[in-house]
């Protein structure tokens, strides 16, 4: 590959230098984010040599060159922009500068939520794991070894406010430790715990105005005021940190913004933000047990447009939320009928497809969608060829309901598919019955054969693209390539196509195109369709020997032609008499530009004019999965 002719594509494509505002790279793609979207031409984008797919995902454009590629393509990239390599953080920054402030907030909450998925998860499968052990040693639930693992299982969700805080300070640049002192304030033993509902009844009014009064209740199970509560931290610390004199900085910045944060989570921002959350998780609850698996039909349906939006991130607050306040997670196998209600999708479509292409990107992207991670599957193949998509949306709500009708639950989150098995273990003490983990699997069946049927009888493969035509410049005796007594044209070297034993000592234009060569000593010609298939017509065999004898060019190089056009003649039976195989193959050189080139005279009479290739343009290289999200 020419990475600088690959770099001067993609510039010119994009709109050139000015309309740059940053760019990076990954392990296999180019990240740029563009100052307007208007100006990217993106068909011309997808036909860059070495350009495997183009998309746009968290407000960027990407790329897909491949591993050992895309560096190469960078370098050549930037120095031809005159600009500074970026990396992807710079880039993920830029991007969300450009965004709303809707898509902005929802990116810090997926932000602060990924980091702490380990801790949730290992809380879920350890919880999972007691429960099991307490169904086969008899007694166990009551020994001190049940205290012993009980505490490390709960460990997670009993501090989560503290684990939130610290992530939240790392988002906001602000000091960790003393957002977790903040997240400590909201969870002290002093404050009733809001898990108790005798003690939040009972808890002491620090003031009442009017009818609105404040209680000393904790803020356990709670996400929103934790994270409001430390940005504002974050904010009082930096203010103060430009302010403060360098000799006082470590006394008065600290002080001042915990007792700042401190009094607004518990006075403003915790009675508020906390009443909102939970009137949200209230909402979400009542969606899910509206009667007859409605709630969890409409939430399966709608979930994967959120995924391709990029706005699902926000439910990992509802999924916290039913594990906070005790209960089970009743929207993570909701989540996974539409995880596995893409996958199988996708693996219908590779099922059906004939092209090995889609067909190789299908099956990893469906198994994918199954282990929990549905982008391969989204925007690989079913968001392209949109009835997969919408196929996959049907098993998600078939399956979603199923799980609602059965209230299917979950002990933590950020675990789908195959592995949630691991999380939807009998657990009595968030009401899990024996069944949860039979129904569980039965969502995900459910979904699987909706949207497997669905997209399997739905999809079909697009017709091919059948405009690049050949029709013969020769009239003769159409021969197979392999029959041709030269190793170079019959081992196919130049490219595909077939040969012609001449009755005629004419060549004509095979197409409409462009003289683009025309060799010196007049035996062979290549011409280029408006299509863009280039074609090498060879007269003879070992012909350059002659030097032009017995060839006449009616033509030249750059000359636009019309189909059967004469191009050029030669004497036939004296180049013969002299010992030369007239022999002529035509071949299609440029044969890797297209999906298929078909050969349809390989044998037999063939006249002028006679189509005898056709040339089946690739489809765009499917698209890689953005890889900003852990749980889809």
């Amino acid at each position: 590959m020419d990475y600088k002719a690959t770099a001067q594509g993609v510039l010119d494509a994009i709109g050139g230098k000015e309309n740059i505002v940053s760019a990076a790279h990954c392990a296999t793609r180019l990240r740029l984010v563009i100052a307007d979207n208007a100006k990217v031409n993106k068909e011309q984008l997808e036909n860059v040599d070495g350009a495997k797919g183009v998309f746009e995902a968290s407000g960027q454009l990407q790329i897909i060159f491949g591993t050992g590629t895309v560096n190469k393509v960078f370098d050549e990239f930037i120095a031809l922009a005159g600009i500074e390599a970026g990396t992807k953080e710079d880039v993920k920054k830029a991007a969300a500068s450009k965004q709303n402030i809707f898509l902005r907030l929802i990116k810090t909450l997926g932000d602060v939520f990924v980091p702490i998925l380990p801790a949730i998860v290992a809380s879920g499968l350890l919880m999972g794991l007691l429960e099991g052990l307490t169904k086969v040693i008899p007694g166990m639930a009551e020994s001190n070894w049940y205290t012993f693992f009980h505490l490390m299982s709960s460990a997670a969700l009993t501090f989560l406010p503290i684990l939130i805080a610290v992530s939240t300070a790392r988002v906001f640049g602000g000091n960790m430790f003393l957002a977790a002192v903040v997240g400590m304030i909201m969870i002290h033993p002093d404050l009733a715990n809001a898990w108790d509902v005798g003690a939040v009844e009972s808890a002491p009014i620090l003031f009442s105005i009017g009818g609105y009064s404040i209680k000393l209740v904790g803020y356990q199970g709670h996400v929103i005021p934790v994270i409001i509560s430390v940005w504002v931290m974050c904010f009082v610390e930096k203010k103060l940190h430009k302010v403060v004199p360098e000799i006082l900085d470590l006394f008065v910045v600290p002080l001042a913004s915990v007792l700042a944060s401190g009094i607004v989570a518990l006075l403003i921002v915790g009675p508020i933000f906390g009443q909102l959350e939970t009137w949200v998780l209230q909402g979400a609850s009542w969606l899910i047990s509206v009667p007859f698996g409605i709630g969890g039909f409409f939430v399966g349906a709608v979930y994967a447009p959120t995924v391709v939006a990029g706005v699902h991130h926000m439910y990992n607050i509802i999924e916290q939320g039913f594990l906070s306040n005790g209960g089970a997670n009743i929207w993570m196998p909701i989540a996974t009928a539409v995880n596995v209600g893409q996958g199988a999708a996708a693996l219908a479509v590779a099922l059906k497809t004939r092209n090995k292409k889609l067909k190789s990107m299908a099956v990893p992207a469906a198994i994918s969608a199954y282990m929990g991670i549905t982008e391969p599957a989204i925007f690989g193949v079913n968001i392209r060829y949109k009835k997969p998509f919408i196929a996959g949306m049907v098993g998600g709500a078939v399956g979603g309901m199923f799980a609602a009708l059965t209230h299917v639950g979950a002990s933590a989150y950020g675990v789908t598919g195959i592995f949630g098995i691991l999380i939807t273990l009998p657990n009595s003490e968030l009401g899990l019955g024996a069944w949860n983990i039979v129904n569980y699997i039965f969502t995900m069946l459910i979904a699987t054969a909706a949207a497997f049927i669905v997209s399997f009888i739905w999809y079909k493969d697009e017709a091919p693209c059948e405009k690049d035509k050949v029709y013969s410049p020769l009239k003769g005796k159409a021969i197979a390539l392999s029959q041709v007594k030269d190793e170079t044209f019959a081992a196919g070297v130049l490219g595909q196509g077939f040969a012609v034993v001449p009755e005629a000592g004419k060549v004509v234009a095979p197409f409409n195109g462009k003289v683009t060569t025309l060799f010196e000593t007049k035996h062979a010609i290549g011409v280029t369709s408006d299509d863009g298939i280039e074609v090498l017509i060879h007269v003879g065999l070992n012909t350059v020997a002659l030097e032009g004898k017995y060839f006449t060019a009616l033509v030249k190089e750059g000359d636009a032609v019309r189909k059967g056009q004469t191009l050029l003649t030669f004497d036939q039976k004296a180049i013969a008499a002299a010992g030369y195989d007239t022999t002529t193959p035509v071949i299609v050189t440029n044969a890797d530009d297209y999906a298929a080139v078909e050969v349809l005279r390989k044998e037999g009479k063939v006249h002028f004019g006679e189509e005898v290739l056709r040339a089946e343009a690739k489809e765009a290289a499917p698209a890689e999965a953005p890889s900003e999200s852990v749980q889809a």
